[in-house]
């Protein structure tokens, strides 16, 4: 990698905050010996190394408390390292907590102003880019109010207009994105999409593996303030999902639970209707069938899809084909639909199973619906096999 397509270098960074457990014990320790502390030393991030090429985009993975939020604050420069150091070449724009950087008592137009002119946009650079900034995040007359009036959505949508049109080098993203409603995660992943196309290296946390496979050429999965592994994003989200699916560690928030923060939003372009097998009991080999009934609202929804995923009793995950990578046409129209998705052998072994339905856009970045455990069913045969699949396979006599 040559020096000059660097993005990004972290170098050997460690975050440690100190924690006392009453605020006394703050002032007693400036007045004593260090050999004695009435603090205990978090890490929240230990001596971590890696380089991101110019173009990269980056998924950041792990569960609550691992140091991913730690990790962008530091590149962003909110926060400062306890040691190490990180080398940044470009222009950096970013979307972290709710509302970072925005004065309360000022009003939208004020905010992008000052938001702007903080990246490095001159006055006249904002001046043209300000129609554009106000467009996408549509917020109408609010923008001549005080930001402290605005929903939640509203400060999301002013805040990511901002940070993706002062023409960023680097994009880093926190998990904000989850706010804005269905139709704004479309529109904000569609410009994500234009800025990677254009070479800006992007950073962004999610819980969602699928998310990074589908997004990202390489992913970062940090686990309690350390890298455990860096490297391709299939490679990275494969190992993630294992170590997840152990049980042992802390219960991750998947794409379900995204789904069910976005199907509180009333105004979700399509929702899923029904579901309905064939059969609950199944033999080895014999047909599946699901029937997925759904309803479209808008005139059109651009890049629809529609997944089914088959999970274990201990929510394995086991097999999830979606229309998308399958070169699948499906009605995206304003209407009710109908499809059906066929395995005409289920290889499956006898256990108990459950289906995940979901419809999506965008490649299956943004969940527009989904439900966890829409069907169960049953595999039951005599002793046919071991394992969890059956295999086609042949034995021979050689000698």
């Amino acid at each position: 990698m040559s020096c000059n397509k660097v993005a990004i270098e972290v170098q050997n960074i460690t975050k440690s905050y100190q924690l006392y457990a009453k605020p006394i014990d703050r002032l007693r320790q400036m007045f004593t010996p260090k050999k004695r502390t009435y603090f205990k030393e978090f890490t929240a991030l230990n001596d971590i190394s890696f380089k991101l090429q110019k173009g990269d985009c980056v998924g950041v993975l792990g569960h609550n408390g691992a140091g991913k939020s730690t990790l962008l604050q530091l590149i962003t420069g909110i926060l400062t390292p306890t040691s190490g150091q990180i080398i940044k070449k470009g222009r950096v724009a970013a979307l972290l907590e709710l509302g970072a950087g925005f004065n309360p008592e000022f009003t939208g137009k004020e905010n992008v102003y000052m938001n702007a002119s903080i990246l490095g946009l001159s006055k006249r650079e904002i001046d043209e880019k300000y129609e554009d900034i106000l467009k996408f995040a549509d917020i109408g007359d609010f923008i001549s109010r005080p930001v402290k009036t605005y929903s939640s959505g509203m400060y999301v949508r002013l805040a990511f207009s901002v940070a993706v049109h002062t023409d960023p080098e680097i994009l880093i993203v926190d998990e904000a994105l989850a706010v804005g409603d269905i139709r704004f995660q479309m529109k904000c992943i569609k410009h994500m999409e234009m800025l990677k196309e254009n070479g800006t290296t992007i950073l962004f946390v999610t819980h969602a593996p699928e998310q990074v496979q589908r997004f990202c050429n390489k992913a970062l999965w940090l686990d309690k303030g350390i890298i455990k592994t860096f490297g391709s994003s299939s490679l990275v989200c494969d190992q993630y999902r294992s170590y997840m699916s152990q049980g042992d560690t802390p219960e991750m928030p998947d794409s379900k639970a995204t789904s069910t923060a976005t199907r509180i939003h009333t105004y979700a372009p399509a929702k899923i209707i029904s579901t309905k097998l064939n059969k609950q009991c199944f033999s080895p080999l014999e047909l599946l069938s699901l029937e997925i009934e759904y309803e479209v609202f808008d005139e059109e929804v651009t890049d629809f899809l529609v997944g089914a995923a088959i999970y274990s009793s201990k929510r394995e995950f086991i097999f999830g084909p979606n229309t998308y990578l399958e070169n699948v046409d499906i009605p995206s129209s304003k209407g009710k639909h109908k499809i059906k998705y066929s395995v005409p052998k289920l290889t499956l072994l006898p256990g108990e199973f459950s289906m995940d339905v979901g419809i999506f856009c965008d490649k299956g970045l943004v969940t527009i619906d989904y439900r966890s455990m829409a069907e169960n069913f049953n595999v039951e045969s005599d002793y046919f096999s071991e394992g969890i699949f059956y295999i086609e396979h042949d034995w021979e006599v050689l000698s």
